[in-house]
Protein backbone atom coordinates (compact mmCIF):
# COMPACT_ATOMS: atom_id res chain seq x y z
CA UNK A 1 0.00 0.00 0.00
CA UNK A 2 1.18 3.56 -0.46
CA UNK A 3 2.76 5.56 1.95
CA UNK A 4 -0.08 8.80 2.31
CA UNK A 5 2.40 11.27 0.96
CA UNK A 6 1.99 8.83 -2.33
CA UNK A 7 -1.73 7.44 -2.12
CA UNK A 8 -3.75 8.45 -5.19
CA UNK A 9 -7.39 9.63 -4.71
CA UNK A 10 -8.47 6.89 -7.70
CA UNK A 11 -7.40 4.50 -9.80
CA UNK A 12 -8.74 3.13 -12.98
CA UNK A 13 -7.78 -0.68 -13.95
CA UNK A 14 -9.24 -3.57 -15.89
CA UNK A 15 -9.39 -1.96 -19.51
CA UNK A 16 -7.32 -0.31 -22.04
CA UNK A 17 -6.44 3.43 -22.06
CA UNK A 18 -6.29 5.24 -25.33
CA UNK A 19 -3.57 7.81 -24.47
CA UNK A 20 -3.56 9.71 -27.32
CA UNK A 21 0.24 9.26 -27.68
CA UNK A 22 -0.24 6.53 -29.80
CA UNK A 23 -2.39 4.71 -32.79
CA UNK A 24 -3.57 2.13 -30.69
CA UNK A 25 -4.57 1.75 -26.53
CA UNK A 26 -2.21 0.49 -24.47
CA UNK A 27 -2.67 -2.13 -21.74
CA UNK A 28 -2.49 -0.14 -18.72
CA UNK A 29 -3.85 1.16 -15.87
CA UNK A 30 -4.45 5.12 -14.30
CA UNK A 31 -3.39 6.64 -11.12
CA UNK A 32 -4.94 10.23 -10.14
CA UNK A 33 -3.75 12.56 -7.67
CA UNK A 34 -5.14 16.11 -6.86
CA UNK A 35 -6.64 16.28 -9.98
CA UNK A 36 -3.72 15.32 -12.17
CA UNK A 37 -2.35 11.92 -13.77
CA UNK A 38 -0.20 10.20 -11.64
CA UNK A 39 0.88 7.82 -13.06
CA UNK A 40 -0.02 5.76 -16.71
CA UNK A 41 1.70 1.80 -15.82
CA UNK A 42 0.46 -1.67 -15.27
CA UNK A 43 -1.91 -2.55 -13.11
CA UNK A 44 0.81 -3.97 -10.29
CA UNK A 45 2.16 -0.99 -9.75
CA UNK A 46 -0.64 1.15 -10.13
CA UNK A 47 -2.39 -0.74 -7.47
CA UNK A 48 0.59 -0.24 -5.44
CA UNK A 49 -0.24 3.11 -5.38
CA UNK A 50 -3.96 3.17 -3.87
CA UNK A 51 -4.57 3.42 -0.13
CA UNK A 52 -7.32 2.97 2.35
CA UNK A 53 -9.06 6.08 0.76
CA UNK A 54 -8.39 5.59 -2.96
CA UNK A 55 -11.63 4.80 -5.26
CA UNK A 56 -10.99 1.72 -7.74
CA UNK A 57 -12.49 2.15 -11.05
CA UNK A 58 -13.13 -0.98 -12.80
CA UNK A 59 -13.26 -0.37 -16.33
CA UNK A 60 -14.97 -4.16 -16.93
CA UNK A 61 -13.46 -4.16 -20.19
CA UNK A 62 -14.19 -1.21 -21.64
CA UNK A 63 -11.61 1.85 -22.47
CA UNK A 64 -10.51 5.16 -21.21
CA UNK A 65 -9.77 7.98 -22.94
CA UNK A 66 -8.94 11.74 -22.66
CA UNK A 67 -12.15 13.71 -22.42
CA UNK A 68 -13.35 14.44 -25.44
CA UNK A 69 -12.77 18.47 -26.72
CA UNK A 70 -15.62 19.96 -29.00
CA UNK A 71 -14.01 22.71 -31.24
CA UNK A 72 -16.73 24.03 -32.65
CA UNK A 73 -20.42 24.54 -30.68
CA UNK A 74 -23.21 26.58 -29.84
CA UNK A 75 -24.35 25.57 -26.25
CA UNK A 76 -26.12 28.43 -24.67
CA UNK A 77 -27.85 28.31 -28.03
CA UNK A 78 -28.55 24.75 -27.22
CA UNK A 79 -29.56 24.82 -24.04
CA UNK A 80 -32.32 27.36 -24.52
CA UNK A 81 -33.81 25.64 -27.30
CA UNK A 82 -33.38 22.26 -24.99
CA UNK A 83 -35.36 24.37 -22.36
CA UNK A 84 -37.82 25.99 -24.82
CA UNK A 85 -39.44 25.12 -28.05
CA UNK A 86 -37.83 21.92 -29.40
CA UNK A 87 -37.53 20.03 -32.23
CA UNK A 88 -34.30 18.57 -32.91
CA UNK A 89 -36.07 15.38 -31.83
CA UNK A 90 -38.19 15.63 -34.98
CA UNK A 91 -37.99 14.53 -38.33
CA UNK A 92 -41.41 15.31 -39.87
CA UNK A 93 -43.26 18.47 -40.20
CA UNK A 94 -46.09 16.91 -38.29
CA UNK A 95 -44.00 16.01 -35.95
CA UNK A 96 -42.30 19.84 -36.00
CA UNK A 97 -45.92 21.11 -35.86
CA UNK A 98 -47.58 18.77 -33.13
CA UNK A 99 -44.33 20.14 -30.80
CA UNK A 100 -45.45 23.56 -31.40
CA UNK A 101 -48.84 23.37 -31.11
CA UNK A 102 -48.48 21.69 -27.65
CA UNK A 103 -45.46 24.39 -26.45
CA UNK A 104 -48.02 27.32 -27.25
CA UNK A 105 -50.86 25.51 -25.36
CA UNK A 106 -48.83 24.94 -22.50
CA UNK A 107 -47.51 28.54 -22.61
CA UNK A 108 -50.74 30.44 -23.03
CA UNK A 109 -49.01 34.17 -21.78
CA UNK A 110 -45.96 33.77 -23.63
CA UNK A 111 -46.14 36.85 -25.97
CA UNK A 112 -44.00 34.88 -28.77
CA UNK A 113 -43.54 31.07 -29.25
CA UNK A 114 -39.93 30.86 -29.81
CA UNK A 115 -37.35 27.83 -30.44
CA UNK A 116 -36.11 25.91 -32.87
CA UNK A 117 -34.39 22.70 -34.00
CA UNK A 118 -36.54 21.66 -37.06
CA UNK A 119 -34.43 19.87 -39.96
CA UNK A 120 -35.01 21.61 -44.24
CA UNK A 121 -35.28 17.95 -44.94
CA UNK A 122 -38.32 17.54 -42.91
CA UNK A 123 -40.25 20.11 -45.48
CA UNK A 124 -40.63 19.98 -49.71
CA UNK A 125 -38.13 21.93 -50.61
CA UNK A 126 -36.73 22.68 -47.24
CA UNK A 127 -38.99 25.48 -46.68
CA UNK A 128 -41.59 25.19 -44.46
CA UNK A 129 -44.62 28.25 -44.61
CA UNK A 130 -46.03 30.17 -42.68
CA UNK A 131 -49.79 28.83 -43.34
CA UNK A 132 -48.56 25.70 -41.85
CA UNK A 133 -47.38 27.49 -38.34
CA UNK A 134 -51.18 29.45 -38.78
CA UNK A 135 -53.23 26.76 -38.39
CA UNK A 136 -51.72 25.73 -34.74
CA UNK A 137 -50.92 29.14 -33.83
CA UNK A 138 -52.84 31.82 -35.60
CA UNK A 139 -52.75 34.69 -32.57
CA UNK A 140 -49.30 34.75 -31.48
CA UNK A 141 -45.72 35.44 -33.28
CA UNK A 142 -43.61 32.22 -33.90
CA UNK A 143 -40.57 32.44 -34.63
CA UNK A 144 -38.29 29.19 -34.92
CA UNK A 145 -34.75 28.87 -35.93
CA UNK A 146 -33.94 25.91 -38.10
CA UNK A 147 -31.47 23.25 -37.35
CA UNK A 148 -27.71 24.80 -38.99
CA UNK A 149 -28.92 28.11 -37.16
CA UNK A 150 -29.04 29.74 -41.05
CA UNK A 151 -32.49 30.33 -41.21
CA UNK A 152 -36.18 30.76 -39.39
CA UNK A 153 -39.64 29.80 -39.94
CA UNK A 154 -42.29 32.60 -38.96
CA UNK A 155 -46.33 32.69 -38.80
CA UNK A 156 -48.55 35.47 -40.74
CA UNK A 157 -48.65 37.18 -37.40
CA UNK A 158 -45.05 37.22 -36.73
CA UNK A 159 -44.56 39.28 -40.54
CA UNK A 160 -47.18 41.22 -39.52
CA UNK A 161 -45.19 42.09 -36.53
CA UNK A 162 -42.62 43.00 -38.32
CA UNK A 163 -43.48 44.82 -41.42
CA UNK A 164 -42.14 42.51 -43.72
CA UNK A 165 -44.40 42.07 -46.71
CA UNK A 166 -44.36 41.50 -50.74
CA UNK A 167 -42.56 45.11 -51.03
CA UNK A 168 -40.25 44.34 -48.39
CA UNK A 169 -36.71 43.89 -50.46
CA UNK A 170 -34.15 41.07 -49.38
CA UNK A 171 -31.27 42.00 -47.90
CA UNK A 172 -27.86 41.67 -49.19
CA UNK A 173 -27.00 39.38 -47.00
CA UNK A 174 -30.16 36.89 -46.68
CA UNK A 175 -33.27 35.86 -48.69
CA UNK A 176 -36.92 35.95 -47.98
CA UNK A 177 -38.55 32.93 -49.52
CA UNK A 178 -41.62 34.07 -51.50
CA UNK A 179 -44.88 32.69 -52.74
CA UNK A 180 -45.69 33.57 -56.56
CA UNK A 181 -47.16 37.58 -55.51
CA UNK A 182 -43.66 38.37 -53.91
CA UNK A 183 -45.98 37.62 -50.35
CA UNK A 184 -43.19 36.25 -47.64
CA UNK A 185 -43.87 32.26 -47.87
CA UNK A 186 -42.72 31.79 -44.26
CA UNK A 187 -38.90 30.62 -44.63
CA UNK A 188 -36.38 33.80 -43.95
CA UNK A 189 -32.52 32.58 -44.83
CA UNK A 190 -29.20 34.17 -43.08
CA UNK A 191 -29.61 37.95 -43.09
CA UNK A 192 -33.03 37.78 -43.46
CA UNK A 193 -33.83 36.58 -40.48
CA UNK A 194 -33.01 39.36 -38.43
CA UNK A 195 -35.81 41.20 -40.14
CA UNK A 196 -38.43 39.27 -37.87
CA UNK A 197 -35.84 38.47 -35.22
CA UNK A 198 -35.17 42.01 -33.85
CA UNK A 199 -38.55 42.10 -32.51
CA UNK A 200 -38.15 38.70 -30.29
CA UNK A 201 -38.06 39.46 -26.85
CA UNK A 202 -34.87 38.35 -25.56
CA UNK A 203 -34.08 35.41 -23.20
CA UNK A 204 -33.37 36.76 -19.83
CA UNK A 205 -29.78 36.47 -18.63
CA UNK A 206 -31.23 33.75 -16.16
CA UNK A 207 -32.93 31.59 -18.90
CA UNK A 208 -29.27 31.76 -20.85
CA UNK A 209 -27.39 30.77 -17.70
CA UNK A 210 -29.56 28.22 -16.76
CA UNK A 211 -29.26 27.17 -20.59
CA UNK A 212 -25.45 27.05 -20.21
CA UNK A 213 -25.87 24.63 -17.29
CA UNK A 214 -28.27 22.13 -18.83
CA UNK A 215 -25.80 21.99 -21.80
CA UNK A 216 -22.92 21.35 -19.53
CA UNK A 217 -24.72 18.50 -17.85
CA UNK A 218 -25.54 16.92 -21.24
CA UNK A 219 -22.23 17.66 -22.82
CA UNK A 220 -20.99 15.99 -19.52
CA UNK A 221 -23.03 12.68 -20.27
CA UNK A 222 -21.27 12.96 -23.83
CA UNK A 223 -18.13 12.56 -21.97
CA UNK A 224 -17.81 16.60 -23.12
CA UNK A 225 -14.99 17.79 -21.09
CA UNK A 226 -13.53 21.26 -23.12
CA UNK A 227 -15.47 23.15 -25.72
CA UNK A 228 -14.70 26.02 -28.25
CA UNK A 229 -17.82 28.22 -28.50
CA UNK A 230 -18.30 29.05 -31.52
CA UNK A 231 -20.29 32.94 -31.24
CA UNK A 232 -19.64 34.51 -27.93
CA UNK A 233 -21.76 37.86 -28.34
CA UNK A 234 -25.72 38.50 -28.67
CA UNK A 235 -28.01 36.94 -31.00
CA UNK A 236 -31.85 36.94 -32.04
CA UNK A 237 -33.50 35.83 -29.57
CA UNK A 238 -30.24 35.37 -27.13
CA UNK A 239 -28.42 37.58 -24.90
CA UNK A 240 -25.43 38.27 -24.62
CA UNK A 241 -23.46 35.13 -24.01
CA UNK A 242 -19.94 36.50 -22.76
CA UNK A 243 -22.02 37.58 -19.73
CA UNK A 244 -23.16 34.38 -19.14
CA UNK A 245 -19.79 32.55 -19.01
CA UNK A 246 -18.24 35.07 -17.09
CA UNK A 247 -20.59 35.16 -14.29
CA UNK A 248 -20.51 30.58 -14.35
CA UNK A 249 -17.48 30.97 -14.47
CA UNK A 250 -16.63 33.49 -11.64
CA UNK A 251 -19.72 31.57 -9.19
CA UNK A 252 -17.86 28.33 -10.12
CA UNK A 253 -20.69 26.43 -12.08
CA UNK A 254 -18.76 26.38 -15.11
CA UNK A 255 -17.01 23.71 -14.95
CA UNK A 256 -15.56 22.80 -18.27
CA UNK A 257 -12.88 24.74 -19.59
CA UNK A 258 -14.50 26.96 -22.10
CA UNK A 259 -12.27 28.83 -25.01
CA UNK A 260 -14.75 32.06 -26.24
CA UNK A 261 -14.94 32.56 -29.76
CA UNK A 262 -15.74 36.47 -30.25
CA UNK A 263 -18.19 37.47 -32.83
CA UNK A 264 -16.79 39.38 -35.69
CA UNK A 265 -19.78 41.67 -37.14
CA UNK A 266 -20.35 41.63 -40.49
CA UNK A 267 -22.07 44.84 -40.06
CA UNK A 268 -18.92 47.26 -38.68
CA UNK A 269 -15.45 46.62 -39.98
CA UNK A 270 -12.15 47.59 -39.00
CA UNK A 271 -13.07 50.00 -36.12
CA UNK A 272 -14.68 46.76 -33.96
CA UNK A 273 -11.18 45.62 -33.36
CA UNK A 274 -10.42 47.81 -29.95
CA UNK A 275 -13.66 46.58 -28.84
CA UNK A 276 -13.03 42.37 -29.76
CA UNK A 277 -9.32 43.72 -27.32
CA UNK A 278 -10.89 45.07 -24.51
CA UNK A 279 -13.38 42.29 -24.67
CA UNK A 280 -10.15 39.72 -24.49
CA UNK A 281 -8.63 41.90 -21.74
CA UNK A 282 -11.91 41.23 -19.59
CA UNK A 283 -12.87 37.79 -20.48
CA UNK A 284 -11.08 35.50 -18.71
CA UNK A 285 -12.17 33.75 -15.70
CA UNK A 286 -11.96 30.52 -14.26
CA UNK A 287 -12.29 27.96 -16.85
CA UNK A 288 -13.47 30.50 -19.39
CA UNK A 289 -11.13 32.42 -21.78
CA UNK A 290 -12.28 34.24 -24.60
CA UNK A 291 -9.23 34.54 -26.86
CA UNK A 292 -10.47 33.80 -30.36
CA UNK A 293 -12.50 35.58 -32.97
CA UNK A 294 -15.00 33.97 -35.25
CA UNK A 295 -15.61 35.23 -38.31
CA UNK A 296 -18.47 33.64 -40.70
CA UNK A 297 -17.77 33.90 -44.63
CA UNK A 298 -20.85 32.47 -46.08
CA UNK A 299 -23.18 30.48 -45.31
CA UNK A 300 -24.71 26.49 -46.11
CA UNK A 301 -24.83 24.67 -49.09
CA UNK A 302 -28.65 23.72 -48.94
CA UNK A 303 -30.14 27.36 -48.91
CA UNK A 304 -27.45 28.53 -51.50
CA UNK A 305 -25.92 30.75 -49.75
CA UNK A 306 -22.59 28.90 -49.09
CA UNK A 307 -20.02 30.62 -51.20
CA UNK A 308 -18.75 28.37 -54.43
CA UNK A 309 -16.13 28.89 -57.16
CA UNK A 310 -19.09 27.66 -59.59
CA UNK A 311 -22.49 28.94 -59.50
CA UNK A 312 -24.84 26.12 -58.19
CA UNK A 313 -27.06 23.91 -60.47
CA UNK A 314 -31.31 24.46 -61.14
CA UNK A 315 -33.44 21.60 -60.96
CA UNK A 316 -32.97 20.40 -64.16
CA UNK A 317 -28.97 20.68 -63.70
CA UNK A 318 -28.38 23.81 -65.53
CA UNK A 319 -26.24 26.32 -63.84
CA UNK A 320 -27.42 29.17 -62.13
CA UNK A 321 -26.49 33.21 -61.48
CA UNK A 322 -25.95 32.44 -58.23
CA UNK A 323 -22.77 31.44 -56.80
CA UNK A 324 -23.08 31.38 -53.25
CA UNK A 325 -22.32 34.78 -50.15
CA UNK A 326 -19.04 35.89 -49.03
CA UNK A 327 -20.30 37.60 -46.26
CA UNK A 328 -17.00 39.72 -46.10
CA UNK A 329 -15.39 41.13 -48.96
CA UNK A 330 -11.82 39.42 -49.91
CA UNK A 331 -10.11 42.67 -49.39
CA UNK A 332 -11.59 43.59 -45.83
CA UNK A 333 -11.66 40.27 -44.49
CA UNK A 334 -7.36 40.07 -45.93
CA UNK A 335 -7.27 43.24 -43.62
CA UNK A 336 -9.01 42.40 -40.68
CA UNK A 337 -7.19 38.89 -40.64
CA UNK A 338 -3.84 40.13 -41.01
CA UNK A 339 -4.57 43.03 -37.77
CA UNK A 340 -6.25 40.41 -35.48
CA UNK A 341 -3.24 38.12 -36.17
CA UNK A 342 -1.15 40.72 -35.38
CA UNK A 343 -2.98 41.21 -32.42
CA UNK A 344 -2.76 37.37 -31.19
CA UNK A 345 -6.10 36.36 -31.62
CA UNK A 346 -6.80 32.96 -33.26
CA UNK A 347 -9.38 33.22 -36.06
CA UNK A 348 -11.70 30.41 -36.47
CA UNK A 349 -13.54 30.90 -39.72
CA UNK A 350 -16.95 29.17 -40.96
CA UNK A 351 -16.53 28.10 -44.37
CA UNK A 352 -18.15 25.34 -46.32
CA UNK A 353 -17.85 26.66 -49.90
CA UNK A 354 -15.07 26.12 -52.19
CA UNK A 355 -15.07 29.58 -52.67
CA UNK A 356 -15.16 30.79 -48.79
CA UNK A 357 -12.54 28.24 -48.01
CA UNK A 358 -10.12 30.03 -50.40
CA UNK A 359 -10.81 33.05 -49.55
CA UNK A 360 -9.97 32.47 -45.45
CA UNK A 361 -7.12 30.65 -46.96
CA UNK A 362 -5.48 33.43 -48.78
CA UNK A 363 -6.33 35.99 -46.16
CA UNK A 364 -4.41 33.43 -43.62
CA UNK A 365 -1.76 33.13 -46.09
CA UNK A 366 -1.56 36.81 -46.18
CA UNK A 367 -1.06 37.23 -42.51
CA UNK A 368 1.45 35.09 -41.98
CA UNK A 369 3.73 36.92 -44.80
CA UNK A 370 2.86 40.60 -42.97
CA UNK A 371 3.64 39.08 -39.51
CA UNK A 372 5.24 35.97 -39.73
CA UNK A 373 4.96 32.41 -38.37
CA UNK A 374 3.11 32.37 -34.65
CA UNK A 375 1.73 30.15 -32.29
CA UNK A 376 -2.34 31.68 -32.72
CA UNK A 377 -3.46 28.49 -34.04
CA UNK A 378 -6.44 29.59 -36.75
CA UNK A 379 -8.75 26.98 -37.69
CA UNK A 380 -11.74 26.79 -40.00
CA UNK A 381 -14.31 24.92 -39.38
CA UNK A 382 -17.20 22.86 -41.52
CA UNK A 383 -14.95 22.41 -45.01
CA UNK A 384 -17.87 21.01 -47.00
CA UNK A 385 -16.16 21.70 -50.56
CA UNK A 386 -12.56 22.08 -50.51
CA UNK A 387 -11.05 22.68 -54.57
CA UNK A 388 -8.48 20.08 -54.33
CA UNK A 389 -5.42 22.36 -55.06
CA UNK A 390 -6.27 24.26 -51.67
CA UNK A 391 -5.63 20.91 -49.63
CA UNK A 392 -2.17 21.02 -49.37
CA UNK A 393 -2.36 24.57 -48.06
CA UNK A 394 -3.67 24.02 -44.22
CA UNK A 395 -0.50 22.13 -43.66
CA UNK A 396 1.62 25.02 -45.02
CA UNK A 397 -0.19 27.65 -42.98
CA UNK A 398 -0.51 25.19 -40.35
CA UNK A 399 -4.64 26.24 -40.21
CA UNK A 400 -6.16 23.54 -38.42
CA UNK A 401 -9.28 21.77 -40.43
CA UNK A 402 -11.78 22.00 -37.52
CA UNK A 403 -14.36 19.02 -38.91
CA UNK A 404 -17.95 18.61 -38.37
CA UNK A 405 -18.00 14.55 -39.11
CA UNK A 406 -21.28 14.12 -38.59
CA UNK A 407 -21.69 15.51 -41.86
CA UNK A 408 -20.08 13.33 -44.35
CA UNK A 409 -22.89 10.78 -44.59
CA UNK A 410 -25.85 10.15 -47.13
CA UNK A 411 -28.96 11.06 -45.33
CA UNK A 412 -32.69 13.29 -46.68
CA UNK A 413 -30.51 16.55 -46.41
CA UNK A 414 -28.01 15.89 -48.53
CA UNK A 415 -29.16 13.86 -51.21
CA UNK A 416 -31.65 16.06 -51.61
CA UNK A 417 -31.09 19.52 -50.89
CA UNK A 418 -27.50 19.50 -51.81
CA UNK A 419 -26.20 16.99 -54.39
CA UNK A 420 -28.43 17.83 -56.79
CA UNK A 421 -27.51 21.23 -56.77
CA UNK A 422 -23.95 20.92 -56.47
CA UNK A 423 -23.84 17.95 -58.90
CA UNK A 424 -21.69 14.73 -59.58
CA UNK A 425 -18.18 16.22 -59.77
CA UNK A 426 -18.46 19.13 -56.71
CA UNK A 427 -20.55 16.71 -54.70
CA UNK A 428 -17.27 14.32 -54.69
CA UNK A 429 -14.59 17.51 -52.94
CA UNK A 430 -17.51 17.09 -49.95
CA UNK A 431 -15.87 16.73 -46.76
CA UNK A 432 -12.21 15.63 -47.69
CA UNK A 433 -11.11 14.58 -44.50
CA UNK A 434 -8.79 11.94 -45.95
CA UNK A 435 -7.20 13.95 -48.51
CA UNK A 436 -6.62 16.68 -45.32
CA UNK A 437 -5.05 14.06 -43.13
CA UNK A 438 -3.10 12.50 -45.76
CA UNK A 439 -1.69 16.04 -46.70
CA UNK A 440 -0.41 16.67 -43.42
CA UNK A 441 -3.12 18.95 -42.26
CA UNK A 442 -3.71 18.91 -38.48
CA UNK A 443 -7.71 17.56 -37.72
CA UNK A 444 -9.65 18.86 -35.16
CA UNK A 445 -13.20 18.08 -34.31
CA UNK A 446 -16.31 19.32 -33.46
CA UNK A 447 -20.33 18.98 -33.55
CA UNK A 448 -21.54 22.44 -34.14
CA UNK A 449 -24.57 21.26 -31.91
CA UNK A 450 -27.14 22.52 -31.51
CA UNK A 451 -27.19 22.06 -35.28
CA UNK A 452 -26.29 18.61 -34.73
CA UNK A 453 -25.70 16.21 -32.55
CA UNK A 454 -23.17 17.04 -30.33
CA UNK A 455 -22.07 13.09 -29.39
CA UNK A 456 -18.26 12.55 -29.74
CA UNK A 457 -19.03 8.66 -31.02
CA UNK A 458 -21.88 9.12 -33.61
CA UNK A 459 -19.60 12.32 -34.92
CA UNK A 460 -16.09 9.52 -34.49
CA UNK A 461 -18.50 6.75 -36.23
CA UNK A 462 -19.07 8.54 -39.49
CA UNK A 463 -15.64 9.94 -39.66
CA UNK A 464 -14.49 6.32 -39.56
CA UNK A 465 -17.58 4.28 -41.52
CA UNK A 466 -18.83 7.81 -43.56
CA UNK A 467 -22.27 6.55 -43.01
CA UNK A 468 -24.82 7.69 -39.82
CA UNK A 469 -25.65 5.48 -36.94
CA UNK A 470 -28.38 3.10 -37.14
CA UNK A 471 -29.71 5.81 -34.41
CA UNK A 472 -29.43 8.64 -36.68
CA UNK A 473 -30.68 6.82 -40.34
CA UNK A 474 -34.06 7.29 -41.32
CA UNK A 475 -34.72 3.43 -41.59
CA UNK A 476 -32.46 2.94 -44.99
CA UNK A 477 -29.25 1.40 -45.48
CA UNK A 478 -27.17 3.81 -47.34
CA UNK A 479 -23.82 3.08 -49.32
CA UNK A 480 -20.70 5.00 -47.85
CA UNK A 481 -20.29 8.43 -48.54
CA UNK A 482 -17.38 9.28 -50.47
CA UNK A 483 -15.30 6.14 -48.78
CA UNK A 484 -11.78 7.59 -49.66
CA UNK A 485 -12.51 10.31 -47.64
CA UNK A 486 -12.76 8.44 -44.39
CA UNK A 487 -10.26 8.69 -41.62
CA UNK A 488 -9.10 5.80 -39.33
CA UNK A 489 -10.33 5.55 -35.77
CA UNK A 490 -7.02 6.76 -34.01
CA UNK A 491 -7.06 9.81 -36.18
CA UNK A 492 -10.68 10.70 -35.41
CA UNK A 493 -10.23 10.48 -31.58
CA UNK A 494 -7.28 11.97 -31.47
CA UNK A 495 -8.59 14.89 -33.27
CA UNK A 496 -12.03 14.53 -30.73
CA UNK A 497 -9.14 14.73 -27.96
CA UNK A 498 -5.20 16.04 -28.62
CA UNK A 499 -6.76 18.13 -31.74
CA UNK A 500 -9.19 20.17 -30.31
CA UNK A 501 -6.68 20.71 -27.41
CA UNK A 502 -4.23 22.12 -29.00
CA UNK A 503 -6.19 24.43 -31.32
CA UNK A 504 -7.92 25.93 -27.54
CA UNK A 505 -3.92 26.07 -26.50
CA UNK A 506 -4.81 23.08 -23.59
CA UNK A 507 -2.54 20.67 -25.22
CA UNK A 508 -0.17 21.13 -22.32
CA UNK A 509 -2.53 20.37 -19.88
CA UNK A 510 -5.28 17.99 -21.45
CA UNK A 511 -5.98 16.19 -24.67
CA UNK A 512 -3.84 12.90 -23.87
CA UNK A 513 -3.33 10.79 -20.95
CA UNK A 514 0.42 11.65 -19.41
CA UNK A 515 1.50 12.12 -15.81
CA UNK A 516 1.42 15.32 -14.97
CA UNK A 517 -1.71 16.43 -16.87
CA UNK A 518 -5.17 17.03 -15.59
CA UNK A 519 -7.45 14.39 -14.91
CA UNK A 520 -9.96 14.87 -17.87
CA UNK A 521 -11.02 11.68 -18.37
CA UNK A 522 -14.29 9.18 -19.96
CA UNK A 523 -14.61 6.13 -19.33
CA UNK A 524 -16.27 4.21 -22.47
CA UNK A 525 -18.24 1.06 -21.37
CA UNK A 526 -16.51 -0.89 -24.44
CA UNK A 527 -13.40 -0.44 -26.32
CA UNK A 528 -14.31 0.35 -29.98
CA UNK A 529 -10.90 -0.65 -31.37
CA UNK A 530 -12.15 -4.41 -30.34
CA UNK A 531 -15.29 -3.95 -32.07
CA UNK A 532 -16.10 -3.54 -35.82
CA UNK A 533 -15.91 -0.37 -36.97
CA UNK A 534 -19.57 0.00 -37.84
CA UNK A 535 -20.20 -0.39 -33.81
CA UNK A 536 -18.38 2.49 -32.91
CA UNK A 537 -21.62 4.41 -32.52
CA UNK A 538 -22.72 1.39 -30.20
CA UNK A 539 -19.80 3.11 -27.78
CA UNK A 540 -21.47 4.64 -24.41
CA UNK A 541 -19.56 6.99 -21.81
CA UNK A 542 -20.17 5.32 -18.33
CA UNK A 543 -18.16 8.14 -16.37
CA UNK A 544 -16.89 12.17 -16.95
CA UNK A 545 -14.44 13.14 -14.82
CA UNK A 546 -12.73 16.86 -14.86
CA UNK A 547 -9.42 17.27 -12.43
CA UNK A 548 -10.30 13.75 -10.95
CA UNK A 549 -14.11 14.91 -9.65
CA UNK A 550 -16.88 12.40 -11.62
CA UNK A 551 -19.26 15.12 -13.19
CA UNK A 552 -21.13 12.53 -14.59
CA UNK A 553 -22.03 8.74 -13.96
CA UNK A 554 -24.41 6.66 -16.23
CA UNK A 555 -25.72 4.30 -13.22
CA UNK A 556 -26.87 8.12 -11.17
Amino acid sequence: MANTSQQADTVFVGGRVFTGTGTTPVEAAVAVRDGRILAVADATTVRSLAGSSTEVVDLAGGLLVPGFQDAHIHPVVGGIQMLGCDQSAQNTAEGCLAVVGQYAEEHPDAPWIRGGGWSMDSFPGGTPTRAMLDAVVPDRPVLLTNRDGHGAWVNSRALEIAGVDRDTPDPVDGRIEREPDGTPAGTLQEGAVELVARHVPVATLDEARAGLLAAQEYLFSLGVTSWQDAMIGAFPGSPDNFGVYLRAARDGSLRARVVGALWWDRERGMDQIPDIEERRRTGRAGRFNATSVKIMQDGVAENFTAGMLEPYLDNCGCPTGNSGLSFIEPALLTEAVTALDRSGFQVHFHALGDRAVREALDALGAARAANGANDNRHHMAHLQVVHPDDIKRFADLDVAANIQALWAAHEPQMDELTIPFLGPERAALQYPFGDLARAGARLVAGSDWSVSSPNPLWGIHVAVNRAVPAEESDGQVHPPFYPEQAITLAQAMTAYTAGTAWVNHLDEETGTIEPGKYADLVVLDRDPFAHPAEEIAETRVSRTYIEGDLVFSATD
